[in-house]
């Protein structure tokens, strides 16, 4: 039986593929807040900085464009091993009907929110200690789609099913993803404060729990994956009960 020494970060090895903002961050902070060792890892070196000044002392962050495999393929090269790997990385999406999506701008959506992530697991999946797990970020957009969101309920879609094929093939490192709902993070940032707001409100009204997330919320959700030893291929919903109204 595990016990609750086995179910700790402290010590753990934490790789955040996303880690300087949004739900990569929050993550990070809750992961060494309980001892973990963080890597942070994005394309953008001024807040990397600034967020290793806010972590403890020892943690770690490399900028590297995640939409090239190359970078992704040389970063584990170099980096050791560790114990957990989580991805989050992810740029703002253009929300647009289908008769006004243009396919080769659709396919570049793809690419660091899907494909980042395959080449992640494919040259980090060598690198992970016995008892180590990889999780990954998909969204309910899969199951709970709304006019425009084609290309984003396709890249969930997407993330889902390869979750669960590297949960067989990558036996016994645990593969999961998380899928939130709305949440207040910089995805939005692309709106005008007022739209934002409006958003965040009537979204919030019309879930169970009366509020969007936070992405504190979320983090507690990756920090779960890490710490159970039993839960594989699996897809976990943290959306305020969106997909019930």
């Amino acid at each position: 039986m595990e016990t609750n020494s086995n179910q700790s970060l402290k010590n753990k090895r934490i790789i955040i593929l996303g880690g300087s903002s949004g739900l990569g961050l929050a993550t990070a902070r809750a992961a060494a807040s309980e001892g973990a060792h963080i890597v942070i890892v994005s394309g953008n070196q001024q807040r990397i900085n600034n967020v290793l000044k806010e972590l403890p002392a020892g943690s770690t962050g490399f900028a590297i464009d995640l939409s090239l495999e190359e970078n992704i393929k040389n970063f584990f090269e170099s980096v050791g091993n560790f114990d957990h790997l989580v991805y989050t990385a992810a740029e703002n999406l253009t929300l647009n009907n289908i008769a006004e999506t243009e396919i080769e701008k659709a396919r570049a959506f793809f690419n660091l929110r899907y494909w980042g992530a395959f080449a992640a697991v494919k040259y980090g999946s060598p690198h992970i200690n016995t008892g180590g797990s990889i999780s990954l970020t998909s969204g309910i957009a899969s199951v709970r789609p709304g006019a425009g969101w084609s290309v984003a309920s396709s890249i969930c879609g997407a993330m889902e099913g390869f979750v669960r094929a590297m949960a067989v093939e990558l036996a016994p490192i645990r593969v999961n993803s998380v899928m939130p709902g709305v949440v207040k993070t910089n995805l939005w940032s692309s709106m005008s404060d007022n739209d934002r707001e409006n958003l965040y409100k009537n979204v919030g009204d019309s879930l169970l729990v009366k509020r969007v997330g936070e992405s504190e919320d979320i983090a507690l959700a990756f920090l779960y994956l890490m710490k159970q030893h039993f839960g594989t291929g699996q897809n976990i919903v943290i959306d305020g009960g969106a997909v019930l109204v």
